[in-house]
């Protein structure tokens, strides 16, 4: 059965050291550094913000895309949505595929539905597509490429714990991780540029398909394995649990709940803030290019965030106060955020607010990966990790539907003024009607407080993949303190 089937990335790997063992007792293993780590690094992360930029290219322009396509914003929203749905079954098989057939085919498989999807997304400008399959016929692209992403977004940990050693693993997860922010910055200053009227949709669609074919390209023809030859440390020297007896662990381990819960709370409020900041702003008269530099500064200013904490991490190991002081951090300007966003030109005020809101937030994805990996140790790392994501994609999905259902009118005061939500003249979605987001805003900033104050109280984790690797040290030395006296 698969699930009696130990991980073949660290199978392989434990079975060299262990043969290395018994002829040679008392000599240190050899961990050696392979420079193509850092190859398998940056095709991660083409692959991911290929993916990332397919899943959002849509939300800074809710309103072109509306007109275009002739739907409403409820059905736009769907195309972000779409993600967190798929995520969930997807994810399992994901995790289990990672864990038993190792990182190449994952990524190779994750690529090629991203292309697949945008080429299918691509089909919906042509003359020949019947007006009512445009949207059907965009969902299942967009359904294809959101299958992808559990494949390519659970490698990090995984790649980080077989490939690197314990003083570069952060980083590298930091650098995986983030490319799928990345993208999603990429998609925010693309989008308007490419977009400024519906016509112009075709573009946008296209150069998310020349994307996702290089990603393609390089995982096929430049990923030639899953493990290096020899381990970079003695944890990736050890066999992981089998798949199905490293979900049984994992219910034991009270720390890695409390982990699971909070940090899907706050992967769900990241893409709740992403998928609605156009509409969010656009009822104060904030155009689509403001919309889409805020969510750029959000993520560019996080990505700088996640790289300052991983080097700390990495430097300290004080993985538990990064995470913490990260999340009271977001907490305080994502309310700060909502205060700000529902009055009209303050430009300078969301902008300072979200950049920080992104430094902060984006700190805890690495490290709150990071963080699984070491409190469950040694289930393997694409289990404990891709719980985490499908905590983070279920809470996404209530949470997200939630803010839509208690959106409010625009108050009365406000109906006459400029709004930036223009579709230019188009009579083609004129539905999109622009709302008062400062309720669902609200909601989120209080989950958000709520389970920042349970990760304070109730998080206490102990890292047991670092005590393992210094007790393997410990017996290095011994062994030749041994050798030495004899």
């Amino acid at each position: 059965m698969a699930g009696d089937t130990h991980d073949p990335d660290r199978q392989s790997i434990s079975s060299k050291t262990i043969t290395d063992i018994h002829y040679r007792p008392l000599m240190q293993p050899e961990y050696t550094l392979y420079t193509r780590r850092w190859y398998i690094v940056l095709v991660v992360c083409v692959v991911s913000m290929a993916n990332a930029l397919i899943w959002i290219c849509f939300s800074p322009i809710t309103n072109l895309t509306t007109a275009y396509y002739g739907i409403s914003s409820m059905q736009v929203n769907w195309l972000s949505l779409i993600y967190l749905v798929a995520c969930i079954p997807v994810g399992f098989l994901a995790t289990w595929l990672l864990d038993t057939l190792g990182l190449r085919i994952s990524i190779i498989l994750s690529a090629w539905l991203n292309l697949i999807g945008c080429l299918l997304r691509s089909l919906t400008v042509f003359d020949f597509m019947p007006p009512d399959a445009r949207y059907p016929v965009l969902m299942t692209g967009q359904l294809l490429a959101a299958c992808a992403q559990p494949f390519i977004m659970f490698c990090p940990t995984k790649l980080a714990a077989l490939w690197f050693p314990d003083t570069q693993r952060a980083t590298a997860n930091t650098l995986a991780s983030m490319a799928n922010p990345l993208g999603i910055l990429v998609a925010n200053l693309l989008a308007p540029k490419l977009v400024t009227v519906p016509s112009e949709m075709p573009n946008l669609l296209w150069t998310c398909t020349g994307v996702a074919g290089l990603g393609v390209v390089m995982a096929t023809f430049g990923v030639c394995s899953s493990i290096p030859p020899t381990p970079p440390t003695s944890s990736a020297a050890e066999a992981s649990e089998p798949f199905f007896s490293g979900l049984k662990k994992l219910l034991h381990v009270k720390s890695y709940w409390v982990l699971c819960f909070v940090f899907g709370a706050g992967l769900a409020i990241f893409t709740a803030f992403t998928t609605f900041t156009e509409q969010i702003l656009c009822p104060r008269g904030y155009v689509n290019g403001f919309s889409g530099m805020c969510g750029a500064l959000m993520i560019g200013v996080g990505v700088a965030g996640a790289a300052t904490a991983g080097v700390i991490c990495d430097k300290t190991k004080r993985f538990e106060e990064v995470a913490k002081i990260s999340f009271a951090g977001a907490t305080v300007f994502g309310i700060v955020f909502t205060e700000v966003s529902r009055l009209r030109d303050m430009d300078v005020e969301i902008a300072v607010s979200i950049s920080l809101f992104g430094f902060f937030g984006f700190a805890l994805y690495p490290i709150c990966m990071e963080l699984a990996v070491e409190v469950t140790y040694p289930v393997a790392e694409a289990t404990s990790s891709g719980m985490l994501f499908i905590s983070g994609q279920v809470q996404g999905i209530v949470y997200m539907l939630v803010a839509q259902m208690i959106a409010q009118p625009l108050p009365q005061q406000e109906m006459g003024l400029p709004t930036g939500c223009s579709t230019n003249g188009s009579s083609i979605g004129d539905d999109f009607t622009p709302q008062d987001w400062t309720i669902p805003n609200l909601f989120l900033n209080g989950i958000a407080a709520f389970v920042s104050i349970v990760f304070m109280l109730l998080f206490h984790p102990h890292y047991r993949r670092m005590r393992a690797e210094e007790l393997a040290k410990a017996e290095t030395i011994l062994n030749y303190e041994s050798v030495d006296s004899g």
